[in-house]
Parts: structure tokens; C-alpha cells; sequence
């Protein structure tokens, strides 16, 4: 099944943005799409605890962007690893290079050992490395989306002073 998942911070807000984005890339979404009036620095969320509770191996969820997930990078990146190993297929269609099938991709590109102690050694430290590196992009996009957040509100400050 696709899922699609919008969230919003607060009721003044507009989901239709979001809504049209999922669709226009995953038609099969728009029946499936779960709305949400909720801040993004929490993950115990109404509507995502009801999406949560239905995803079964295989299914996907479709995001406008890695912040509508979480704006908690800790929180985000545990949730993704979570799900990732759940198989279930994230995709977040302004920040491809971390969804779930780039991810997945990187950890199938392993090299195979060859039966030589000293080349097995840097076979298994290269194939780590390349998994430490996934994880990295993946908690800095979670990061970035974080860091937007921490800027508008000091922006928003600002302007009001």
C-alpha cells in the first residue's frame, strides 16, 4: 500500500500544497493520505500514530519533505531506521538522495569478501564505512530540516522586536 502523510504546525496552515505533491507523484496515494494539524518536533502524533499502527512490510510512505517526518533529528533518525528495517519504503520527494531504495542501495553495494585475511579486513572496514556514510546523510537531512525550523523562529523573533 502507498501512503501519503502531510503535516502541518498549526490549524492556519495549508495542507493542499503537500496533498498535490504526494499525488502528483504517487496517484495511488490519494486515498491513502493521512492530514495532520501537529507540531513536527514530536513523534507520538494522532495521525501518524494511526498510519503507524497499519504499515505492514512493503508498504510506502510518501512525504513533500523530510521535515513533515520529524524536525527532530534524533527522533527522525531513529523513526527511519525503525521503519527501514520494518521494509517499509520511505520517500520524501524533496530530499530523494535519502529515501529508503538510495539507502537500501548503498547497503547492497557491499563488496564480497575474497577469502584473504588482510583484503577480507578492508573489504568488511569499506563496506562499513559505506553504511556510516548513508546514515550520516540521512541525520543531516533530518538536521537541516531542524536547523529551518530553529532559523524562522529566530527570524520571526527578530521581525517582531
Amino acid at each position: 500500500m502507498i501512503y501519503g502523510y502531510c503535516r502541518i504546525s498549526t490549524e492556519q496552515q495549508n495542507l493542499d500544497r503537500q496533498e498535490r505533491n504526494i499525488i502528483a507523484a504517487f496517484p495511488e496515494a490519494q486515498n491513502h493520505i493521512f492530514r495532520e494539524a501537529f507540531t513536527g518536533t514530536k513523534i507520538d502524533r494522532p495521525q501518524w500514530n494511526k498510519l503507524y499502527s497499519r504499515l505492514q512490510k512493503g508498504d510506502t510512505i510518501v512525504f513533500d519533505s523530510v521535515s513533515r517526518m520529524s524536525r527532530n533529528a534524533d527522533d527522525g533518525v531513529a523513526l527511519y531506521m525503525q521503519l527501514f528495517d520494518r521494509n517499509i519504503e520511505l520517500v520524501f520527494l524533496k530530499e530523494p538522495h535519502i529515501n529508503t531504495s538510495t539507502y537500501r542501495a548503498a547497503l547492497q553495494s557491499n563488496v564480497a569478501l575474497v577469502g584473504d585475511e588482510i583484503a577480507d579486513i578492508y573489504i568488511t572496514a569499506t563496506n562499513k564505512a559505506l553504511k556510516v556514510l548513508a546514515e550520516k546523510q540521512i541525520r543531516i537531512a533530518f538536521e537541516q530540516a531542524e536547523k529551518e525550523v530553529q532559523d524562522l523562529r529566530q527570524r520571526t523573533r527578530e521581525g517582531i522586536v
